[in-house]
């Protein structure tokens, strides 16, 4: 998001994807497919169609107005740029546990924390909990599937309202379990299973390493790009080269962490 750079997209959106495959297999595949494709077109389209910026002018629209280079581009990075965060988002949301989020957190800003793996974990709850809803009301032939058009919409706000009940009920009950376990009173203890271990402390430092690294190529313009009126870039000279390798790795950092843990467990399998 911060970067407007097309490589530092391009690696952002496949090194996304290529995670994203690596965590869902097939249904990613169909995910990007299905949504991310057409997404990243209608993006593409929109930008230029709209935004008639730029000093090279192509052809002229039917209204007169000037279709350029430079708004194609970037309508085209900021459709890459979109679909990026939204596949870097849905493999957090399949990595990012309520349970990892509260041991990171719960310590720091208890009931902040409560809230937000609360929020995180309530849509993927609320989907498996209208799944369930849906097919109790199919078989007594109450679902918004059947019936007439004011029959369907009469089933559709049972079913809503039945949800609404449902996610008020949960919220107040894990409020009140929350509190009765005395979360977030002083000198608590927590159970984790989670612990601070060598690994994490060498990743931590790649971390910290390519941070600083990339802040340093932004702020001596080694990702700079500007694209109206006309595209101008920072060389591709040794250093600006470097910051784009280390975005890389850092980008790739989630895949290689997964293939060497993978391969490390089907070692340890075989050697049983």
């Amino acid at each position: 998001m911060c970067f407007m750079h097309p490589l530092c997209l391009i690696i952002s959106a496949l090194s996304a994807i290529a995670y994203n495959i690596y965590l869902d297999g097939r249904k990613s595949v169909r995910f990007n497919l299905i949504y991310m494709l057409p997404l990243l077109i209608l993006t593409a389209i929109l930008n230029p169609a709209f935004n008639h910026e730029g000093a090279t002018i192509l052809a002229y629209l039917p209204s007169g107005n000037p279709l350029t280079l430079e708004s194609m581009i970037y309508g085209l990075c900021s459709a890459v740029m979109l679909i990026a965060v939204i596949v870097w988002f849905s493999s957090y949301t399949a990595v990012m546990t309520s349970d990892k989020f509260v041991y990171l957190f719960g310590r720091v800003i208890p009931a902040l924390s409560l809230v937000l793996s609360m929020t995180l974990r309530f849509v993927p709850k609320f989907k498996a909990q209208l799944h369930v809803v849906s097919e109790a009301q199919r078989c007594i032939g109450r679902d918004f599937s059947e019936g007439s058009v004011l029959q369907r919409i009469k089933n559709g706000i049972t079913i809503l309202s039945i949800m609404i009940t449902w996610a008020l009920e949960n919220a107040i009950e894990t409020a009140d379990s929350m509190k009765s376990r005395g979360y977030g009173l002083p000198g608590r203890t927590a159970f984790s299973i989670y612990r601070f271990d060598e690994r994490d402390k060498n990743a931590l430092v790649w971390l910290v390493f390519c941070g600083i690294y990339i802040i340093s190529g932004w702020v001596t313009g080694g990702y700079y790009w500007r694209y109206y009126p006309t595209i101008k870039h920072a060389a591709y000279d040794p250093f600006p080269i470097s910051f784009l390798l280390v975005y890389l790795l850092l980008c790739l950092t989630p895949v290689i962490i997964n293939i060497k843990e993978d391969r490390n467990w089907k070692r340890l399998r075989s050697e049983i």
